[in-house]
């Protein structure tokens, strides 16, 4: 009796039915898959693994349509495994029991099985911890694929157990190299011009699954001549750019975006927040993002950036998108040419790390208020110095904690409005050293 969820082999006969153009290209062994060669290459890790005998665990990360799918049920096909294939979006517990005492049977008859569970990342903490047992025993060997940071999203416990292999979207030339395989198969050429097959393969964003799709559909037209690229895009939607707002290109588009504003790369910067609004980003969490961007690595070298951030927060919150992006891009623009510190940054975090250490060291007497007699008595206000009435208005007195010791967490950078910040301190540093030593 045929095993719940098993798929047939890599090299199963085809059925008579019709096949979509992805389904038929599909290749039938390692070495006809296109991309991926930092794995498949000669010197590939996982060629590698395959080479010497010692395929283990695996966890395939990577965006979809990069052939996650296809190298595990060829990896089954290549080690004479048993492919079972299940998603976790579809699988319960009661399913997974079922997987696992099929291949317990298969183990006892001396054949192994290799199970792909696609979207691995969907199954909760139990459901991951359920592989455990049978991955040591050598039951299963797992190879799980996510679109997702394994890091985040599956248990330590798992994961060490697996290695992570990490899939890349396809390139260009692979993408075309993927165009001429289907237009091969399909025994025709795609009736567009050379600039229309260029923005073909860009509307497919590096997946290869959805190129195919796309070619399919040009394959079947029939026009007088060659499409060109505004013809093709007539007829066909670009692809949406792979973008999670809750997932790994959330964080990797907004580490981008940061930086190069860091960085002070205004094209750049503009560039990474243009990706985060075309994948449907909340501009309110940009505006959020853009004035901590102000605080942090501006900072006091340009005061006015942080004023420059919130109102274009404020501008967006009046006008809406799309028209209050443009406040945001302004915004953005403005704090990449500013010049850059994170003095105050780096002050503040030191102060916070030297108030844990001291805890609750109190003030000096001199510097607290006496409004009562006993605490005058306790020496409260006494030798306290008007700063208004000393010369150049500055006494120079102590104010931290009698036995701390003074400490310097503010050192200006020598760069914009901190330059004039700089003078002061140092003009104030000398005359405290004046004061101390008169």
């Amino acid at each position: 009796m045929a095993d719940l969820f098993d798929t047939a082999a890599p090299n199963a006969p085809a059925s008579a039915g019709p096949r979509p153009l992805a389904d038929r290209l599909r290749p039938r062994n390692l070495e006809d898959v296109i991309g991926q060669s930092h794995l498949l290459g000669p010197e590939g890790s996982l060629r590698t693994m395959l080479d010497s005998g010692a395929l283990s665990s695996l966890v395939f990360w990577g965006p979809p349509g990069v052939g996650k799918t296809t190298i595990a049920r060829l990896l089954a096909d290549e080690t004479d495994l048993h492919f079972v294939q299940i998603s976790a979006i579809f699988t319960g517990v009661p399913e997974l029991r079922k997987v696992f005492e099929a291949a317990k049977m298969r183990h006892a008859n001396g054949r192994g099985t290799l199970l792909f569970v696609d979207e691995i990342h969907r199954f909760n903490k139990a459901q991951q911890d359920g592989f455990l047992p049978h991955m040591e025993d050598g039951t299963i060997l797992l190879v799980g694929a996510t679109t997702e940071n394994p890091s985040f999203e599956l248990n330590a416990a798992l994961l060490s157990r697996a290695q992570v292999l990490v899939l890349q979207r396809l390139e260009d030339a692979e993408l075309e190299q993927l165009v001429f395989r289907a237009e091969t198969e399909l025994d025709c050429k795609l009736p567009l011009t050379s600039d229309a097959r260029v923005a073909l393969r860009e509307m497919a964003d590096g997946d290869g699954r959805a190129l195919l799709n796309l070619v399919e559909q040009v394959a079947a037209w029939k026009p007088e001549h060659p499409l060109d690229t505004p013809a093709l895009g007539a007829r066909l939607s670009r692809r949406a750019a792979q973008y999670d707002k809750s997932g790994d290109a959330h964080y990797n588009l907004i580490s981008a975006l940061h930086k190069s504003v860091r960085g002070s790369d205004p094209d750049a910067s503009l560039y990474w927040l243009a990706r985060m609004l075309e994948g449907g980003e909340d501009p309110r969490y940009l505006a959020r993002r853009i004035t901590r961007m102000a605080v942090e690595d501006i900072g006091l070298a340009e005061p006015q950036a942080q004023r420059v951030c919130l109102d274009a927060w404020e501008t967006y919150e009046r006008l809406g998108s799309p028209e209050g992006e443009l406040a945001l891009a302004q915004a953005v623009l403005y704090l990449a040419l500013a010049p850059k510190s994170n003095a105050a940054y780096t002050a503040y975090k030191d102060a916070r790390k030297s108030a844990k250490s001291t805890g609750s060291t109190p003030p000096p007497k001199h510097i607290l208020n006496a409004p009562t007699g006993l605490m005058k008595d306790q020496g409260y206000g006494a030798g306290y110095d008007y700063d208004h009435d000393a010369k150049d208005g500055f006494s120079g007195q102590n104010y931290f904690p009698d036995h701390m010791g003074r400490a310097q967490f503010y050192q200006p950078v020598q760069r914009g409005y901190e330059r004039e910040l700089a003078k002061r301190l140092a003009y104030f540093n000398k005359l405290r050293a004046e004061r101390q030593h008169s």
